[in-house]
């Protein structure tokens, strides 16, 4: 496994679920001076820093890309997979499309979480499926030709009406026919849906491409009740290789959330 921290490039978003900020250069050679292994952005849209910044930056730290985040297409743009208007879904998928080929530069995967939208007295349940399935179905097949997947997100409640409970979510890629699509376990929504967190990732150890790390208030890990031992110790017996991700409030500010969260990560992974 390898350690993970998110940086977000998007200062009209400040406070959001995001460890660090602003400064490209500065937040990844922070991270890799705390002892990350990779990092995870969330971007405006496929680019970062100038032109070969990134490249640089991730050559003269040895971090990773671990993935690269598309919910500023629903945040700033209104953009979802699922929306009534196809102009828009069209909008969305190309969007997604430009994200993927983003990462792709960097072997990392792009992930959908917030893109996928809901449905809604404007589009039934039926009807938000159907485009979901389409939109993965094409936006899978293109990440395999690009050499990455594309992650696919189960939200909380709160957040869409779609997929909240991670072995639904798998129940769902099983049915596509693309093979490009793996799935997110966000520690923080699943502490919100699951009856037992280990219990759904053992179970669906197969569709398993990304973990975000958060405590059951979004904080770093270390500040609220989950009970991180045993999600550890399955994630070690099914054997998963990806990134452990901190996507997480900045609380009580960037540096302290960095530092508790590899502390954490050293605690239950190493």
């Amino acid at each position: 496994m390898k350690s993970c921290i998110t940086i977000s490039l998007v200062p009209s978003l400040k406070g959001g679920p995001w460890i660090l900020w602003d400064s490209l250069e500065k937040s990844v050679k922070e991270s890799a001076r705390l002892g990350f292994d990779a990092i995870e952005l969330f971007t405006d849209g496929p680019q970062a820093g100038e032109k070969n910044e990134l490249r640089n930056l991730l050559n003269e730290t040895g971090l990773a890309l671990g993935a690269v985040g598309t919910g500023a297409g629903k945040v700033l743009n209104g953009l979802t997979l699922t929306h009534p208007d196809q102009n828009i879904r069209a909008k969305a998928i190309s969007f997604v499309r430009e994200m993927i080929d983003f990462g792709a530069l960097f072997n990392a995967p792009a992930i959908i979480g917030s893109m996928q939208g809901s449905y809604s007295e404007s589009t039934s349940k039926q009807d938000a499926l159907n485009y979901l399935t389409d939109a993965l179905e094409e936006l899978g097949d293109h990440a395999n030709t690009q050499g990455v997947s594309l992650i696919y997100e189960p939200l909380n409640r709160y957040e869409t009406n779609l997929f909240n409970l991670y072995l639904d979510a798998c129940e769902f890629i099983d049915q596509l026919s693309t093979n490009g699509v793996s799935l997110l376990a966000d520690l923080f929504h699943m502490n919100i849906e699951e009856d037992s967190i280990s219990d759904s990732l053992q179970k669906g150890a197969r569709h398993l491409g990304h973990v975000h790390f958060a405590d059951s208030n979004r904080k770093p890990v270390g500040n609220g009740h989950t009970n991180m031992a045993p999600i550890a110790t399955t994630l070690q017996e099914i054997g998963y290789d990806g990134c452990v991700s901190a996507e997480a409030f900045a609380w009580p500010d960037p540096l302290t959330a960095a530092k508790t969260t590899i502390d954490s990560y050293r605690k239950f992974f190493s």
